[in-house]
């Protein structure tokens, strides 16, 4: 009698789900959207950005290094920039290196 009554309150046997498909899908599509556009979305945004600036440098910018090194670009090529950090003092580094521009040198 008890069994009668347990097997008409549970569900089909084998467990079956009609939303099988795309709705056991649904939460990783809705994680990857959130991860886009939190994570993947601005991080393009600003590396499009930080490559508009290393296209725009010209001689004479007052730049920043990545590592915190200010100077002023007395030459440029397609891969190396000189900066001048100090009166006669000047070093080659990596175009990608440089952080951005400045307005005025420390």
């Amino acid at each position: 009698m008890f069994t009668d009554l347990a097997y008409a309150m549970g569900g089909a046997p084998g467990g079956g789900g009609g939303a099988g498909g795309l709705g056991s899908f649904l939460p990783l599509i809705l994680m990857f959207v959130v991860f886009y556009f939190l994570l993947i979305w601005p991080q393009q945004k600003k590396s499009k950005a930080h490559r508009q600036v290393l296209a725009s440098l010209q001689k004479g910018d007052n730049v920043v290094m990545a590592s915190g090194i200010y100077g002023s670009i007395t030459g440029i090529t397609d891969t190396v920039v000189t900066l001048e950090i100090a009166e006669k003092v000047r070093i080659k580094v990596s175009r990608n290196s440089i952080a951005g521009k400045v307005q005025s040198q420390v």
